[in-house]
């Protein structure tokens, strides 16, 4: 597969991110529980507030998501800023996907304790949520390694 298309595969898998916190801004509530029970109490006492704040995190993803490929197509200003700024993106999301996605595993397997996180979340952690982290900080490390100068 060629870098632009590792590129393609990191925007739709960071687009996949935003569009659940869109989702979730927009009031609905389907897998909030995989997140955290604290997501799901913030939505419940202050729905104007979490909206709000999920919205601009909803945003955040969504440039994340696309600012690569834009760049790969010579679509940004400061091309060699913006690449740099994937590399380090990239990395973040890889390693912390990876570790949270591990971290939860451990857990759910009763390897180490967890607190008082409850299953859902952590299934959410384990199953979904941090390894599409990682999936799309790989993809988009591949893209970038691909098209290195």
């Amino acid at each position: 597969m060629n870098a632009l298309r590792w590129f393609g595969l990191a925007a739709v898998l960071g687009s996949l991110h935003a569009a659940v916190s869109l989702y979730w801004a927009l009031g609905g509530v389907w897998l909030l529980d995989t997140v955290s029970p604290a997501a799901v109490a913030a939505v419940r006492q202050s729905p104007l507030g979490e909206s709000l704040t999920l919205l601009a995190v909803a945003a955040f993803k969504a440039a994340a998501a696309l600012a690569p490929w834009a760049n790969a197509q010579g679509g940004l200003p400061w091309p060699a800023f913006w690449r740099r700024v994937a590399w380090l993106g990239g990395g973040f999301l890889l390693l912390y996907g990876a570790a949270n996605a591990l971290g939860a595993a451990g857990v759910l397997l009763g390897w180490w304790q967890g607190g008082d996180s409850p299953r859902p979340a952590l299934l959410g952690h384990a199953l979904l949520w941090d390894p599409l982290f990682a999936l799309w900080g790989a993809a988009l490390l591949c893209a970038l390694w691909l098209s290195r100068p």
